[in-house]
């Protein structure tokens, strides 16, 4: 129990360190930003302390099934931090806030080509949009979606090479995935491959869609304020997050579906094999 509340505190920690980072780093923060940061970055660590101090789960998957959850968090805390420094330069140049800055325009630059999501999300600005805000959209963007990817990766290799998530241990399904309803009707393997398939789909069109639903926004309620560090920071985490972890997702869903038709592939053949003998 008291390891169990020790590791619960250490992740609602890194949860609110992680929400309070740009307002901890980025100078100029506002008392009321400060406040509405306070309370997001209590909040973040209550519900997480409370989902990992329990026994079961009743909203984290996968909480059972590591690196899943860690290799999510990872990704998302290194966007926000990457970009946190990136926007720090801007008013307090570092070399180290300069080296980020500089990879970050390589990556937007190498990713800006026809129809890809980073030239959709510098298409989303106004035509009127100087030059030096381009810029530094593409080079949030850029820095933002290859971490996206770069987790991507590392979860699929993970799957393939070290066989998540019976590598080390039995996994146990209602555990790791107390969201899905086993009495919802269907096959529960037909609903696996259903909902992986759905999950990798939205996360392949959300870094195309995303763009889009905020451009058609800014004919309805006006220009969206991206000069905004803050905002640039979070609206560019949430765009290359978001749709990577729904992949993510998708890949696990269909790795348990794999398993589970395994097994049951096992279990045939032995029925059948007892009732030849």
């Amino acid at each position: 129990m008291i390891k169990r509340m020790i590791s619960a505190g250490a992740r609602a920690l890194l949860v609110a360190l992680l929400i309070a980072m740009p307002a901890l780093v980025l100078p100029g923060v506002s008392p009321d930003t400060t406040q509405i940061v306070a309370l997001l970055s209590l909040l973040g660590a209550l519900l997480t302390f409370v989902e990992y101090v329990s026994d079961y789960p009743s909203l984290i998957e996968f909480r059972n099934a590591p690196p899943f959850n860690r290799m999510r968090f990872l990704a998302l805390f290194a966007t926000v931090i990457l970009l946190t420094l990136i926007a720090r330069g801007e008013t307090h140049p570092t070399l180290l806030t300069a080296a980020i800055t500089g990879l970050g325009a390589m990556i937007g630059q190498a990713m800006d080509f026809p129809f890809s999501p980073v030239r959709l999300m510098v298409l989303m600005l106004p035509e009127k949009t100087p030059a030096a805000e381009l810029d530094i959209l593409r080079t949030y963007a850029g820095m933002a979606y290859l971490i996206s990817l770069m987790a991507i990766i590392l979860f699929v290799a993970c799957v393939r090479v070290l066989n998540w998530p019976i590598r080390k241990a039995a996994f146990n399904f209602w555990v790791n995935l107390p969201l899905f309803d086993p009495t919802a009707g269907g096959d529960v393997l037909t609903r696996l491959k259903r909902d992986s398939h759905i999950n990798v789909a939205l996360g392949f069109l959300l870094p195309f869609l995303i763009p889009a639903v905020l451009k058609a926004a800014t004919a309805w309620i006006g220009p969206i304020g991206l000069t905004d560090p803050h905002t640039l920071i979070w609206t560019m985490s949430a765009w290359a997050f978001l749709p990577a972890s729904l992949i993510m997702r998708g890949v696990a869903l269909m790795r348990i579906a794999d398993l589970i038709e395994e097994k049951r592939r096992r279990a045939y053949a032995q029925a059948s094999e007892l009732q030849a003998a």
